[in-house]
């Protein structure tokens, strides 16, 4: 009765349904999956082409130092920037939960109390960005010629971060419809805008990185823009009323399955910033060939992070059609996709890996020594995608414990020491520093594994498990 309702409020919304939102619990599984995939993952192309974009306009025009500067503040952003993906992915989740229940009326309180949560969190994270930018640089351990660098980059990009939130959120609840074209319009725009402004600001007028971090905030500023443009002449399968934007129980219940992902996201990202600050204490060429391979691995995990978005959008709306089959599926079928072309990107990373460093500069050195470390990091290309794949799997049921204690353990158990070890080894070079990322991963297919065995017993036992 309830899925007769739902069909008749889509014919008399004119498509609306299909436009925006699309069906994840029929049809071929692999065809479906990646037909989603590809716009998150052009999406992500794009967004990881932000800080690439700024590095790389900075590499060739800028000044050495803001090299490490860009490097080392984007990932104090990426921090920030991940802890609200990681809370916006609770609200896709619940949204897809909700078409998988045909509940749609549901929906406009989840955005409301989204809103009303979002705008309050953007505040106190602009204060502290703003505030302790020196001390985070100095935590990092940011060379002394980069330092002043550091702060205005992260400051500046602080300043702006209401529309990464604004945008980060949008997103979200569009792939909680299953609907990944939009995002990637919007980021379209933003990379674009990311672009000419670098080329203005930092080969133009000499702006350096403080001219990188403008560009970066105003591409957000615009692509928000026209995502409310766009948005305002969709219609949608659902509304959202004055009185749904507040603080009520929806957000308690996005914030139960998305606060352990971005507490994972949080810590696993702070882990990768006690890396950050093991190699700027090897000296200015580490410190920068490490930066620069870290844009080039950001598109390297491109790949396993649109199947984890994918799968946990795919894998909610059939737990809440309760088709439990068909989502195991998705999960292996995922596996196979992330295997197969990751395959092809450990071997150019680690036989090649000189190619994409030098698009950041033209420093030999630097060059050298990114590519060390993509070669380490090179098995990662393979072996997160299984990661990833279990991490949408547990998302998509709602289970984001299990994913948020294998984040925390695996960053501080085993790659933090294992990069701080393998950093004090006389001649130390970052070919093992990076090989300590893949290591973990290994630790991570073992962990999920065994979760997951657990939770299938346990539903062939007829216990639900706790989410």
């Amino acid at each position: 009765m309830e899925e007769k309702q739902l069909t008749e409020a889509e014919e008399q919304g004119g498509e609306k349904g299909q436009r925006l939102s699309d069906d994840f619990t029929q049809g071929n599984i692999a065809g479906k999956l990646i037909k989603f995939m590809v716009p998150i993952l052009g999406a992500l192309v794009l967004q990881a082409m932000y800080g690439a974009v700024d590095l790389l306009v900075v590499g060739q025009f800028g000044t050495s130092a803001g090299i490490s500067a860009v490097a080392t503040g984007s990932n104090i952003i990426n921090l920030v920037t991940f802890v609200v993906a990681g809370l916006t992915m609770g609200v896709t989740v619940l949204i897809s939960r909700y078409l998988g229940e045909r509940s749609p009326e549901k929906i406009g309180k989840v955005i409301g109390g989204a809103i009303a949560f979002f705008f309050l969190l953007t505040i106190c994270l602009m204060a502290l960005l703003l505030v302790f930018a020196p001390e985070l640089a100095r935590w990092l351990n940011a060379p002394k010629e980069a330092y002043g660098l550091t702060v205005s980059y992260v400051r500046i990009c602080g300043a702006g971060l209401v529309f990464v939130v604004a945008y980060n959120v949008i997103s979200g609840i569009f792939r909680g419809l299953g609907n990944s074209r939009l995002p990637l319009i919007f980021v379209s725009v933003a990379c674009v805008v990311n672009i000419l402004g670098d080329l203005l600001f930092v080969a133009a007028f000499q702006m350096d990185v403080a001219g990188a971090a403008l560009a970066t905030i105003l591409a957000q500023l615009v692509s928000v823009v026209i995502s409310l443009v766009i948005i305002k002449n969709q219609p949608l399968p659902f509304s959202v009323t004055k009185q749904d934007i507040g603080f009520h129980p929806e957000i308690k219940a996005f914030l139960k399955l998305g606060f352990p992902i971005a507490l994972q996201d949080m810590l696993v990202n702070i882990s990768f910033l006690i890396l950050c600050a093991i190699v700027n204490g090897i000296g200015l060429e580490a410190s920068s060939g490490y930066g620069i391979a870290q844009k080039v691995t950001a598109f390297v995990m491109l790949i396993p992070s649109s199947l984890m978005q994918s799968m946990s959008a795919f894998v909610a709306q059939n737990v809440g059609a309760g088709k439990e089959g068909r989502a195991k599926k998705a999960m292996g079928t995922g596996m196979l996709i992330g295997v197969c072309i990751g395959a092809f990107i450990f071997a150019f990373s680690f036989f090649w890996g000189d190619l994409p460093s030098a698009l950041f500069t033209s420093d030999p050195g630097y060059i050298v020594r990114s590519a060390e470390y993509l070669k380490g990091f090179s098995p990662e290309a393979v072996l997160t995608c299984l990661v990833f794949s279990y991490i949408g799997y547990f998302n998509g049921h709602g289970k984001t414990m299990p994913v948020m204690v294998q984040g925390i353990t695996s960053s501080f158990l085993i790659r933090v020491p294992l990069s701080y070890l393998f950093s004090i080894q006389p001649g130390a070079n970052l070919v093992t520093i990076g090989l300590a990322v893949p290591i973990t991963s290994i630790y991570g297919i073992l962990f999920f594994t065994v979760c997951y065995i657990s939770y299938q017993k346990k539903m062939k036992l007829g216990v639900q498990p706790t989410m």
